[in-house]
């Protein structure tokens, strides 16, 4: 019986300061010989998927958001949106933080980029 194929996820997350740091270490072991790329692969591939597991089910904040929309785009089941100076409610806590300048978000559905055929 075949091995299942890995489900693709979203590699959204290694544009984070952690996904960066690891990608830059990951690199740095590559460069001195301590690991092959393929294992660099696979770790990356790790990340994205405990990151997007972890997220979707131990994240339960909400917060709403208040804001000038620059732009919007969905592509994919993916949404991106511009905001210019948003303000964000969170419900838990009715903390309100709000950010000078631009800001993206990235919305995509929990768990695994379905690759469409």
């Amino acid at each position: 019986m075949a091995d299942k194929p890995a489900q693709p996820f979203y590699q959204i997350y290694r544009g984070s300061s952690l996904g960066k740091a690891l990608f830059e270490s990951l690199d740095e072991l590559i460069q001195s010989g301590h690991i092959n790329p393929q294992l660099a692969v696979k770790v990356l591939t790790q990340f994205d998927k405990s990151t997007s597991l972890a997220l979707s089910s131990q994240s339960k904040a909400k917060c709403s958001v208040k804001s000038h929309l620059n732009t919007f785009n969905l592509v994919d089941d993916v949404w991106t949106f511009q905001l210019q100076s948003p303000t964000f409610k969170f419900e838990n806590n009715s903390e309100t933080v709000q950010l000078p300048g631009k800001c993206k978000i990235v919305a995509c559905k929990a768990g695994s980029a379905d690759v469409k055929q």
